[in-house]
């Protein structure tokens, strides 16, 4: 006489177990205040983010993404590899080269970050969960902000705060359209307030750099990386770990950075849940 509930039951935890995850995108956001917004026409045509995020699921991470481009130019997409994986993703639009300068650029990436910490709970996120990436530029944009903590402090933010930083083949010396901008020949490395490597610091949030084939990468992309995880680690960094694609070049190490990317975010989210039970 028990059989049917018990059944029940059994079909029930089977559906439950085996629901598919629902999502919603929301594109074209704006995320500096309506004011600021209204006063610059560049912010208010280029400053936007598109948002995409479980709708049945709660407390999801969410990496926050930053196109390449050469501070240029680049597509604002939502790269298709992070959907469907049970996390939210938002691509960010930024001002560009030559219409505006350093730190411009750098301030959108800080502001943007600023919108999804200041709302992803709203829809259901976990704000201990968010994490930084992006390619070659975006990677460079991801580095400033996660390293240099004064443009997240200016929105009232640690970026300390940030769940994990991992780039795709972001410049660890100072960018090279920033170069431009000063008059400093492409070829002539520098380190100044605006490279990544001037900023490093043992309790930055845990960091893994990404690079395509040292022999294959954009100029010396892996070494300025290498040498950011050697200072990191120099400085006492305890979370520092660098990656370099055998056979992929700069262009080509993104698709295979992808499942890299994921399976960072999945490793890392285990490690701040299993923290935060112990706490």
């Amino acid at each position: 006489m028990f059989r049917k509930p018990i059944s029940l039951i059994l079909i029930l935890v089977f559906a439950i177990g085996f629901a598919q995850t629902v999502y919603k995108t929301e594109n074209n956001i704006s995320y500096y205040p309506e004011k600021i917004s209204k006063a610059n026409a560049y912010i208010s045509s280029q400053c936007k983010l598109n948002f995409y995020y479980p709708t049945n699921v709660k407390n999801f991470s969410t990496v926050i993404w930053f196109h390449g481009g050469g501070l240029t130019g680049g597509n604002n997409e939502l790269p298709k590899e992070l959907l469907n994986e049970n996390i939210a993703v938002v691509s960010v639009e930024y001002r560009l080269a030559p219409k505006v300068k350093a730190p411009s650029y750098i301030e959108d990436a800080a502001a943007a970050t600023a919108w999804v910490f200041e709302n992803i709970e709203k829809y259901g996120g976990n704000r201990n969960l968010i994490f930084q990436s992006g390619h070659s530029a975006g990677g460079y944009l991801a580095m400033m902000i996660t390293l240099d903590k004064k443009y997240l402090q200016k929105h009232k933010i640690d970026a300390d705060q940030i769940a994990g930083l991992i780039p795709f083949s972001g410049q660890a010396i100072t960018h090279f359209q920033i170069r431009k901008e000063k008059g400093i020949p492409e070829m002539q490395p520098t380190i100044d307030e605006y490279a990544p490597l001037f900023h490093i610091r043992k309790d930055a949030p845990p960091i893994v750099l990404i690079t395509g084939d040292r022999e294959l990468e954009l100029l010396g992309r892996y070494e300025e990386n290498a040498y950011l995880a050697r200072m990191l680690k120099l400085v006492s960094h305890p979370s520092i770990k660098l990656l370099e694609e055998d056979g992929f070049d700069h262009v080509a190490m993104a698709k295979p950075g992808f499942p890299l990317l994921l399976k960072e975010i999945r490793e890392l989210t285990k490690n701040i849940k299993i923290q935060k039970i112990l706490e």
